[in-house]
């Protein structure tokens, strides 16, 4: 059937089912990361992405395909997770900036739309890598324009087709992918959506989102139950959108107004939305402030305490964690504002307390295999009261998501590229509270460039990669990263790692041993580790991480 034009219904209809396609082949996606250890997230991370920016579109009915392309890009770029997602909410953001202002659009405003998210994808990657994701949207966006269609059924199926015949060849770009006999994992995410969104304008599909119950909306239902009645000092949890053409500026102001009247409070200006969300005893009176600056719209108010209430029983709180803390008003008066903050991302209790011990407020849950999103980052940096505010994230997948929450923030924000657990605790033992922001982040940045990371991890499936032949379940040894060991035994790759990481100028061996190792082996294994490097110093923590046996810093 040929479209000639499309409105915000098709659109909506294009977008949820391509998330819904997206998300049934997630695992397939995940499956063509080139390491075979166990963080393969591409397609979760993509899939999470896309879902946040559907949801903002679940309930929404309008014809104007400005707006929804303007919900689809700020549910993405909100729900941002991992450097897939963030490049991918990018792409709708250029998307979206091509479609403003219209309520539908021909073939050849269509094309444009897809060369405008290539551009704004290329923009937020400071070092393009082609054989990515990023050549299969550029692909894309030329293809759009040369196809010169008239019929956006056609047009779609022109660019779907041609990013396939790109994607097949990342392969030739990317001596990774050829060895690993596989294509680019991101590049799979976007063609999947391409063809999703196809299917659904040629075949008129009537899209509805697949509901089901992930891992982080069980998180927060747990969280949820850990907490005491008589801690919730607010108790209507107040969501909604104001559409205001000065989005950005009174958002600023808004918040000024709403930041009295209660707590865990976000208040975010982008474009022409600005996004709320605030813990209140008044939810009318939050309202009767926003409706000020425009119209309201998807607004949602959950009484917190009957919540908890139904929770409890359930009996759910019993079977889970007691470790997490009670809300409280995180809007502190100015006058108690710090002078310094830090965020860091950690998985493992160990690590989680190690990390506050050396003085950080907020830990945010998260590294391989769970990426946080830019939503996770900019909460925690609306909680935090300080002047300086610098994130940790600690893993490379992590610090697009984490610049982008920087951005979006009025306040003063800087995040420091850690990429593994080892460099940002080296960059907190070198901080100085007494230095200035910029020598701090000076100071930082040089001491995360000596730390020299090694990790112990198995491999989750069977290939061949640096001429080394590895089978699923062999123990792996990595340096910064690549794979230096392979071998049975944890504790002999392990050995052999740390051999290769010593040199001359070495001075100091830190080891973090995961939540499957065994105590009395490990503590035997580094009174061995203590003889054979005497003149250096030694230090073993447990740091209870998942997945990987041991993480290893060398300085």
């Amino acid at each position: 059937m040929e479209r000639f034009k499309i409105n915000g219904h098709d659109l909506r209809n294009m977008v949820i089912n391509a998330a819904n396609s997206l998300h049934g082949k997630k695992e397939y996606v995940n499956s063509l990361n080139v390491f075979p250890v166990p963080d393969g997230d591409t397609g979760t991370n993509m899939s999470m992405t896309f879902k946040s920016a559907v949801s903002e579109i679940e309930n929404l009915e309008t014809v104007s395909i400005s707006e929804v392309a303007k919900r689809v890009s700020r549910g993405a770029l909100m729900g941002a997770r991992g450097n897939s997602g963030v490049i991918l909410s990018q792409i709708f953001r250029g998307i979206a900036k091509g479609m403003e202002g219209y309520d539908e659009i021909d073939a050849v405003s269509f094309a444009n739309c897809i060369k405008e998210g290539a551009n704004f994808a290329y923009k937020a990657v400071m070092r393009p890598t082609e054989g990515t994701i990023l050549t299969i949207i550029r692909a894309a966006g030329e293809s759009a324009i040369e196809a010169n269609e008239k019929d956006i059924v056609g047009l779609l199926k022109k660019v779907y087709e041609h990013s396939e015949v790109v994607l097949n060849k990342t392969p030739d770009m990317l001596p990774a992918l050829k060895e690993a006999q596989v294509v680019d994992a991101g590049g799979m995410g976007l063609l999947i959506i391409f063809k999703g969104m196809y299917e659904a304008l040629k075949d008129g599909i009537k899209s509805d989102i697949k509901e089901d119950i992930d891992s982080q909306e069980e998180s927060n239902f747990i969280k949820s139950a850990n907490i005491k009645l008589e801690d919730i000092k607010f108790g209507y949890c107040t969501e909604f959108f104001v559409i205001s053409k000065n989005a950005a500026e009174n958002a600023n102001t808004l918040r000024d107004q709403l930041e009295p009247l209660g707590d865990s409070m976000i208040v975010v200006g982008l474009d022409e939305i600005i996004k709320v969300h605030i813990h209140t005893n008044d939810p009318g009176n939050i309202l009767s402030k926003a409706v000020k600056f425009g119209e309201l719209s998807k607004i949602k108010i959950d009484n917190m305490r009957e919540q908890h209430r139904q929770i409890l029983e359930l009996e759910y709180a019993s079977t889970k964690s007691d470790d997490v803390a009670p809300i409280t008003n995180t809007n502190v008066i100015k006058e108690n504002e710090k002078e310094f903050t830090f965020i860091s991302v950690a998985m493992g209790k160990g690590i989680k307390h190690i990390f506050e011990e050396l003085g950080v407020d907020y830990v945010i849950e998260g590294g391989q295999t769970m990426n946080p999103s830019t939503q996770d980052f900019i909460e925690h940096i609306n909680k935090a009261n300080a002047k300086n505010i610098f994130i940790l994230p600690n893993n490379k997948n992590i610090i697009m998501a984490a610049e982008q929450a920087a951005e979006l923030s009025e306040k003063n924000v800087i995040v420091l590229p850690t990429k593994t657990i080892p460099q940002g605790v080296t960059a907190l033992t070198v901080f100085n509270g007494e230095m200035s922001f910029e020598d701090n982040i000076q100071e930082m940045k040089e001491a995360i460039k000596k730390v020299n990371t090694g990790s112990i991890t198995y491999a989750v499936r069977d290939t061949e990669m640096d001429g080394k032949v590895i089978k699923e379940g062999n123990i792996l040894g990595l340096i910064e990263g690549k794979i230096a060991e392979v071998g049975k035994d944890i504790y002999e790759v392990c050995k052999n790692v740390i051999d290769k990481m010593v040199t001359e100028e070495s001075e100091l061996i830190t080891i973090f041993y995961g939540k499957d190792c065994d105590e009395e082996k490990v503590q035997e294994f580094i009174n061995s580790i203590e003889k054979q490097y005497e003149d250096l110093d030694v230090h073993c923590y447990s740091g209870e991480q998942p997945l990987y046996y041991f993480i290893i810093a060398v300085e």
